[in-house]
């Protein structure tokens, strides 16, 4: 996967959980695998593993396999690798930029940023959807004609809270349930297979960029998706909640003549490269 800091400097990052998850997909012997271990029973049954005392023997082997810096994370003591997949980070390390006309990125990711038409097609965890099997309301797909969505991709080893882009008036939380479906398991084709990622989408509306959509990207039929709140008044940078493992994208739709992206990630979108990006940091502003 090709990447720049906000520098515009390369860099190379392996990404051990879409190579897995690409050979799942993309072999008949992985689909084979996959097929149970994405049932609601056995989903279950692993987030409910990773939430017990038992699981913190994962912990130490993940910290020395990715490098995370875990001196960048509030000192704690984990119940569980769930606890521990949502440490915090100190607070004084993610600034968030409070200026109402700027638009600010919502957690720690890779950050892709394409235009919205009625031919565009966004690839979210190996699945492509357009934007009205994604959202599943054509009519509310129809309103972020000619905007911007924003794909902000969450690896294993990123900080997995995410925030408030704006200040605003958030809406109920839509939850889409995840479907998988072998379509024809002894094809040649490279994703023979229909699935959903299980997903969660509320509507914010702000005075600055109109009606920000913000989605999360769960696992396949079990979400790992945590909302903090139904319908609220929020603030930017407020904590919106958390992925658990198994979800780990946001997805941001702004609307048409709302917002200017900041020119390094348009240009590095348009050539196929991600950009990192940190919660709370400047990624656009105000038209």
């Amino acid at each position: 996967m090709k990447l720049k800091t906000r520098d515009g400097i390369p860099t190379e990052k392996p990404d051990g959980q879409s190579r897995f998850l690409k050979g799942l997909y993309g072999s008949l012997l992985g689909r084979m695998l996959l097929k149970p271990l994405v049932t609601p029973g056995v989903s279950r049954a692993a987030g409910k593993l990773l939430s017990t005392k038992a699981s913190c023997v994962l912990i130490k082997p993940f910290v020395r396999s990715t490098g995370i810096d875990m001196s960048q994370y509030v000192p704690q003591t984990y119940a569980s690798y769930n606890d521990f997949f949502i440490r915090r980070i100190r607070p004084e390390l993610r600034p968030v930029e409070m200026n109402p006309r700027i638009l600010i990125s919502p957690c720690d990711s890779k950050l892709t940023v394409l235009p919205i038409t009625p031919e565009s097609r966004f690839t979210l965890k190996h699945t492509e959807y357009t934007l009205e099997s994604m959202l599943r309301d054509p009519e509310l797909a129809g309103r972020y004609q000619g905007g911007y969505c924003l794909i902000f991709r969450l690896a294993v080893d990123d900080y997995h809270r995410f925030c408030y882009a704006a200040d605003g008036e958030k809406g109920e939380n839509v939850k889409i349930p995840g479907v998988f479906h072998t379509v024809n398991p002894i094809a040649n084709d490279y994703f023979p297979i229909y699935k959903e990622n299980s997903r969660e989408y509320t509507v914010l509306k702000n005075d600055v960029f109109g009606d920000i959509l913000t989605m999360e990207v769960g696992a396949l039929m079990v979400g790992k998706i945590h909302n903090h709140h139904g319908p609220a008044i929020v603030k930017r940078g407020q904590e919106k909640g958390y992925f658990l493992f198994g979800g780990s994208t946001v997805v941001m739709l702004l609307q048409a003549g709302k917002a200017e992206i900041d020119g390094d990630i348009l240009r590095n979108s348009a050539e196929g490269i991600e950009t990192i990006v940190k919660f709370g940091e400047k990624i656009g502003q105000a038209k």
